[in-house]
C-alpha cells in the first residue's frame, strides 16, 4: 500500500524549508522592509521587478487549476518540467540505494537525473511497436524502487501508452508512477490528471512549452496529492519561477483559445505531412503520432540527416537510440517549413 511517509527519504520528513520574507508575510499591502530588496525601483526604466515574486505562483495556480480541473494544491510548478524531475530524485530516492525504472526509449531527462544523483536506473524497453512490457517492468520492482517513468505520447516514438498498462503499474507499485505528458494536448487521450484522486502515488508532468508555446519561459507543471505536492515544494529553490515568466504565464493562460487554434493547426499539418511522408522514396515507415512531431524510418538516417542540414533543414537523428535504427525525429512546422521539408526529401538520392 502507498503511502507518502514510506517512500519519502526520511530526513526530508523531517527538514526544515528555507522560510523566505514573502513565506512569512504573504499580503501586497504595506512597507515592505523585509527582504532587504532595493526600494527606489529597478535598473530597467518603467519597470517594477525590485520586488521577490509570490514563491508558490499563487495566482497561476488558480487559473490554471480551473483549466486543468484540479486543486491548486494539487499542482507544483517548476524551472520547466527538468527542475520536479529533479526533485523528485532528491524527494524520493536515496543515492546509491535506491533505482528507478525507465522504459527506452524515452526522454532522456529522466536519466541525466538519475545519473546526477546516484540513483541507478533499471531500463525495461518498450516492445518494438513502443509499447510497455508490462511483465518486465513488474520483474523489474524491488524493495528499493522507488519511481517509474512513463512519458506519454512517448518521446521519440510520439505514441500514447496504453493505459491498462499504466494503471497495472499504479495499482501494482507502492512507489510513484510519474506519467510524463508533455505532448498531451496533441493526443486523442484525456490526461492522467483526471485519475488523481483515484491513485495516491500518480504524478503527472505537464508543460507549456509545446502546446503554449512558452518554451523560452521554462515553466513546467506537476500535478499531484496535496501530500506530494508539499513534499516538492518543501526542497524547491524559494523563489524557483521568477516575476516576468509569472505574468507571462497569467497572460498565455487568458488567452487558452489561442492555444487551442495552434494545436488545431498543428495537427492539420500533422496529416499533411504523414499523407506526404507516404509518398517519399527515401521514407520506409512512419509511426502513429499523437505528438507534434513524427518519427520516420529511413533508408539511411545518418546520410539524410547530414542532406537536410546542408539545405538549412533541421530534424533530430534518432537513428543510435534503441529501437529507432535509421529514424528521424521530425517536428512539425509552419505550412511553409513543411514544404521545404517536403521538397528537400522528394528531391533525396
Amino acid at each position: 500500500m502507498f503511502t507518502i511517509e514510506n517512500i519519502v527519504r526520511p530526513h526530508i520528513l523531517t527538514l526544515k524549508p528555507y522560510s523566505s520574507a514573502r513565506d512569512e508575510y504573504t499580503g501586497t499591502e504595506g512597507v515592505f522592509l523585509d527582504a532587504n530588496e532595493n526600494p527606489f525601483g529597478s535598473a530597467l526604466e518603467g519597470e517594477n521587478y525590485n520586488r521577490y515574486p509570490d514563491p508558490l505562483q499563487g495566482k497561476v495556480k488558480e487559473k490554471l487549476a480551473k483549466i486543468k480541473q484540479c486543486k491548486p494544491n494539487q499542482i507544483f510548478l517548476g524551472n520547466g518540467s527538468d527542475e520536479p524531475i529533479d526533485l523528485l530524485f532528491r524527494a524520493f530516492c536515496e543515492p546509491q540505494q535506491d533505482n528507478v525504472i525507465l522504459m527506452p526509449p524515452t526522454y532522456g531527462m529522466y536519466e541525466v537525473s538519475a545519473d546526477m544523483n546516484l540513483v541507478q536506473t533499471k531500463k525495461v524497453k518498450l516492445t518494438p511497436d513502443f509499447q510497455i512490457d508490462i511483465d518486465g517492468v513488474l520483474k523489474a520492482i524491488d524493495k528499493n524502487t522507488k519511481l517509474i517513468f512513463v512519458c506519454s505520447p512517448n518521446n521519440p516514438s510520439a505514441n500514447s501508452l496504453k493505459k491498462v498498462h499504466i494503471r497495472l503499474l499504479l495499482s501494482n507499485f507502492n512507489g510513484l508512477v510519474i506519467v510524463d505528458e508533455a505532448y498531451i494536448d496533441f493526443a486523442k487521450e484525456e490526461s492522467w490528471i483526471e485519475e488523481l484522486s483515484s491513485f495516491p502515488n500518480l504524478l503527472v508532468l505537464q508543460t507549456f512549452s509545446k502546446a503554449w508555446g512558452l518554451a523560452a519561459l521554462r515553466l513546467g507543471m506537476a500535478f499531484a496529492s496535496p501530500e506530494i505536492i508539499k513534499v516538492l515544494n518543501k526542497i524547491k529553490p524559494p523563489y524557483n519561477i521568477n516575476e516576468v515568466t509569472q505574468t507571462l504565464a497569467l497572460q498565455a493562460l487568458d488567452n487558452e483559445s489561442k492555444k487551442n487554434e495552434m494545436v488545431k493547426a498543428i495537427l492539420e499539418e500533422r496529416e499533411k505531412l504523414v499523407i506526404a511522408f507516404g509518398k517519399i522514396a527515401c521514407i520506409s515507415k512512419i509511426y502513429p503520432s499523437d505528438a507534434n512531431f513524427i518519427l520516420v524510418k529511413t533508408v539511411d538516417a545518418e546520410k539524410i540527416y547530414d542532406y537536410l542540414v546542408k539545405n538549412g533543414v533541421i530534424v533530430r537523428n534518432r537513428s543510435k537510440v534503441v529501437l529507432c535504427d535509421d529514424c528521424l525525429r521530425i517536428t512539425v512546422g509552419t505550412p511553409s517549413e513543411n514544404q521545404i521539408l517536403i521538397k528537400h526529401l522528394d528531391l533525396y538520392k
